[in-house]
């Protein structure tokens, strides 16, 4: 390819060129006669997955994710509500007449935290091409190997998960401020991938390629490592936070000790907020260590504000972009010093962590529970660990000691070529991924209208996002394509009461 056509266009593919197994069957793994199964009960607390903070409201509508944790009180319920004001807030470039909503980039991927989490739910990936889709909720993720000893020694400590682009920063921020440019156009493209089940179904899943045009700073590093991500949805996130360190290691088993298969592992990260290693449970990857880092990093890098935790206020930008550098910004006094102060950063992070789990619809339903105990038999819950307790989350007693629901170990596990991004994060290698949480997927068409899953979007429904799944989830999705076709809808009836 001439050099030039490459500086502007960087495809990047994502999965291996290994073509995904069509209708394989493990050898051993044949799922059961129907006639085996025998339904689940439900277990006591499991229609409240969030515990007593389960919220208690209607989940019939595109609120069903926006409610505040139960039992929160008045004082939290207040905090909440002007934590949601910021969260919704749409920020302006800097000066502006609204200085206490200034500051935004200058380059960004939304003015407010809503555009990405859509009602503070999934994102998803655009329906066309950057930037044509203004409602777009993914980005990309960039990231190079490192090259300096100082760079190696950064991620030897800890101190950083991954080496930033030179040039263009940690993601690609697609949109400017008035006066600049943003940094490049994405472009993905699918191409069709058949998958024939037991009894005949035949699913078209789709695999994305990823590439950048009109790169407004010059070439990309000839390395770089490219990963799109869907903002995730913003529930229990508190709860999360509020499980037990030591819970979480414990199902660790990165050796595969026990032979079964499954070895989930640990992503060690250094928490900005209390700027020492821990562990990491947020994030595609396990990559932050607390919801307040995750608060932090975001508003720099996806809106460009500067915050008590990240105070940079040019946000992603990079010493090869000066005139982002000399901008105008938003920082100011009567905030800190900082675009987003003190104060309402943390009723946004109290925010966040307090968006309720919604309750389960129709647990008890037959159909439901024979899904149940497919989902156990087939294999899915040696990774989506269905229960935790919460321990102590100081300040917020409705949110400790609570018996949850998130069917999730969070740890991270290979899950093979076709869903590799080839991007390292911390401790996390370039197919390994933090098992998503399922609570509430089933509510995921209600609340943003659509029901694409995964770490890009590329799965349109839970069944697809099923058969993606490789790696050490190979057998499970195996045992999966070979259920008879009411056993797969009962298991699927069963993942969308979640």
């Amino acid at each position: 390819m001439p050099q030039t056509l490459r500086d502007m266009l960087l495809p990047v593919v994502l999965g291996a060129l290994v073509p995904l197994a069509v209708g394989a069957v493990l050898a051993g793994n044949e799922a059961p006669p129907a006639a085996s199964i025998t339904p689940a009960t439900l277990e006591v607390g499991e229609e409240w997955p969030g515990g007593s903070a389960t919220s208690r409201q209607s989940v019939d509508n595109r609120d069903a994710f926006s409610h505040f944790s139960h039992g929160i009180g008045f004082e939290g319920e207040m905090n909440f509500r002007i934590g949601n004001s910021v969260f919704r807030r749409l920020w302006a470039s800097a000066p502006s007449s609204t200085t206490a909503s200034d500051g935004l980039g200058p380059l960004y991927n939304a003015r407010g935290c809503q555009n990405c989490h859509i009602k503070d739910g999934r994102g998803r990936p655009p329906q066309a091409n950057w930037p044509d889709d203004t409602a777009v909720s993914m980005i990309l993720k960039l990231s190079i190997p490192p090259e300096t000893d100082e760079q190696k020694q950064l991620l030897a400590d800890k101190k950083a998960t991954f080496i930033p682009e030179p040039v263009y920063g940690r993601q690609l921020q697609n949109i400017a401020i008035q006066g600049h440019a943003g940094e490049g156009h994405p472009r993905i493209t699918y191409t069709d991938v058949t998958v024939t089940l037991a009894g005949g179904e035949v699913v078209t899943l789709r695999r994305p390629e990823y590439s950048v045009a009109h790169l407004s700073y010059g070439p990309l590093h000839p390395h770089v490592r490219l990963s799109p991500r869907v903002a995730p949805p913003m529930i229990g996130l508190g709860l999360i936070e509020a499980i037990p360190e030591a819970d979480i290691r414990a199902g660790a088993d990165p050796g595969d000790a026990d032979g079964d298969g499954i070895s989930g592992r640990v992503n060690e990260v250094w928490s900005l907020s209390k700027a020492q290693v821990m562990l990491g449970r947020f994030g595609w990857k396990a990559g932050v260590a607390s919801v307040r880092d995750q608060s932090g990093i975001a508003a720099a890098n996806d809106i460009g504000l500067s915050n008590p935790l990240v105070p940079h206020p040019s946000g992603d930008c990079t010493p090869a972009q000066t005139a982002c550098l000399d901008a105008p910004n938003g920082n100011s006094d009567h905030t800190g010093g900082v675009e987003l102060g003190g104060e309402l950063f943390d009723l946004l992070v109290f925010y966040s962590e307090n968006l309720a789990v919604p309750a389960r619809r129709d647990p008890e339903d037959a159909t439901v529970l024979r899904g149940k105990a497919l989902f156990h038999q087939v294999g899915c819950a040696a990774c989506h660990r269905p229960t935790f307790t919460t321990g102590e989350f100081e300040g917020q007693p409705h949110l400790s000691g609570q018996k949850i629901w998130p069917y999730s170990d969070f740890l991270l596990h290979d899950m093979g070529e076709d869903l590799a991004d080839g991007w390292p994060e911390g401790d996390a290698s370039g197919s390994e991924w933090r098992t998503a949480p399922l609570w509430g997927v089933g509510l995921t068409e209600t609340v943003v209208g659509h029901t694409f899953l995964l770490h890009d979007g590329r799965a349109r429904n839970v069944q697809e996002a099923i058969l993606w799944h490789g790696g050490e989830a190979q057998r499970a999705r195996d045992t999966y394509a070979a259920l008879t076709p009411e056993d797969r809808a009962a298991l699927l009836a069963f993942v969308n009461s979640l």
